[in-house]
């Protein structure tokens, strides 16, 4: 299994960016992928998750209305729509799934949103 995050960067505040994941090494329509984000000295904190169909997603309420998860099966690929972006969104963002019990993380791709 391979995850690879890209798209992060710095912006100002109320700025957007699009964050992906591509993903590959496993049948991907059929495993639910996750955003988790993690800012320093802070836990790590789970953003967004959508299903394998691509049916039902859930985002963390400090996200919600501003974010936005999807995927496209057919590129193996999940992306984080990000709009109206805050400082306190400044975090390291990482892709994951789990496949047949283990986890699965990306390297991670940094969003800095600052002025």
């Amino acid at each position: 299994v391979r995850i690879v995050e890209s798209g992060g960067g710095l912006v100002q505040p109320g700025e957007s960016l699009r964050l992906s994941c591509a993903a590959s090494g496993f049948t991907f329509s059929s495993y639910g992928m996750y955003w988790y984000r993690q800012a320093p000295e802070k836990e790590r904190e789970l953003v967004a998750y959508i299903s394998g169909a691509g049916a039902s997603t859930t985002h963390a309420d400090s996200v919600k209305g501003r974010f936005t998860i999807s995927r496209d099966n057919a590129k193996n690929t999940v992306h984080l729509q990000m709009n109206s972006l805050k400082p306190e969104d400044t975090a390291v963002y990482y892709c994951t799934t789990r496949v047949r019990g283990a986890d699965y993380w990306g390297q991670g791709t940094q969003v800095t949103v600052s002025s």
